[in-house]
């Protein structure tokens, strides 16, 4: 029930009561309503663009960000396991596969190349989750960089299996010159004293000394890459490319039995032990290249020699002496 209010009339000196009329009544309330509208309006707004208070839409996006921030753990942890198995098969891949069928190891470095230096996330910085997704993305785009190449690698390896036979034929693994022909093997692969000026240096391949006329074979399948004498200091020689990465050269020869071109299979026949070029007695000095290196030919004749053949003829190499050329 409403109070009566009064007002003091001075001039009678009482509280006369105060009547309002419905239009007064009418005009207050109204002006009391649109007064607590527009009042709440104000607050409402200034509510709604502060912290204290989220709209419905704010609440459903602020549950949608949750989610995706709790997806993207869930997906680093999914990717700690691709890493995992990912970082083993490329163990295997350098150590084990790629040594069996001798191709060279991939590094890590060359696995990872191209992720240093630019920036290249900075349209995904700015956000309140900008290290997550940062984080997430490069190390997705790194295990696609190095999935790619360990899927080229596997097609190398692949390919070399299936080459393996045709490989294993070609490689150089027999000695050039028959055990029972030899003298003796003069000199190895090493520094050695160069019969000619005295001096110690580099000998590339390994000297076997025979006498003229004994026959030297082709020490793995390939095609006859040169077969003249114009190669200065080696005479008559031959030099086959194996394919793989191979080579061997045959020096000093007195004679030639292939042209160049001709396809040869481990054990033909490809001339004759002489003394041509720079050489100081009959032998057959013999090399192996290996994707351009010349290398020590004592680890390639594990087709034609005993095991205790191969361990004399190894103490003999390994002897600083004197070479032939």
């Amino acid at each position: 029930m409403s109070k009566t209010k009064y007002y003091f009339d001075s001039d009678n000196l009482e509280f006369v009561p105060i009547k309002r009329t419905f239009v007064q009544r009418f005009y207050r309330l109204s002006l009391f309503l649109i007064s607590s509208v527009i009042i709440g309006s104000f607050i409402t707004i200034i509510l709604l663009n502060t912290d204290f208070i989220d709209t419905p839409k704010e609440i459903v996006q602020a549950r949608e960000i949750d989610n995706y921030e709790l997806q993207l753990r869930v997906l680093n942890k999914k990717l700690d396991q691709v890493e995992s198995t990912l970082a083993n098969i490329e163990d295997r891949d350098n150590s084990l596969y790629r040594v069996y069928f001798e191709a060279s190891p991939i590094p890590k470095e060359q696995r990872r190349a191209g992720f240093g230096g630019v920036n290249r996330y900075n349209y995904l910085e700015g956000y309140e989750s900008s290290d997550l997704i940062v984080n997430t993305a490069e190390r997705i785009d790194i295990l696609t960089k190095e999935l790619v190449i360990q899927s080229k690698s596997l097609d190398e390896i692949e390919l070399l299996a299936k080459n393996k036979e045709s490989l294993l034929t070609s490689i150089p693994s027999i000695q050039p010159v028959d055990m029972t022909d030899l003298k003796r093997m003069a000199s190895g692969y090493g520094y050695r004293i160069d019969p000619f000026t005295k001096m110690r240096t580099m000998h590339f391949g390994m000297d076997f000394s025979a006498k003229t006329g004994t026959p030297i074979y082709a020490t793995g399948d390939g095609r006859v890459a040169r077969a003249d004498n114009r190669a200065a200091g080696f005479g008559n020689h031959v030099r086959i490319n194996h394919g793989f990465g191979y080579e061997s050269i045959y020096a000093h020869m007195s004679k030639i039995t292939v042209k160049r071109g001709y396809k040869v299979k481990r054990g033909d026949l490809i001339g004759y032990v002489g003394n041509t070029g720079r050489s100081v007695a009959p032998h057959l000095h013999y090399e192996i290249i290996k994707d351009g290196r010349k290398i020590n030919p004592i680890n390639f004749y594990s087709g034609s020699l005993s095991p205790e053949e191969f361990k004399e003829l190894v103490n003999l190499a390994s002897q600083e002496n004197q070479s032939l050329d």
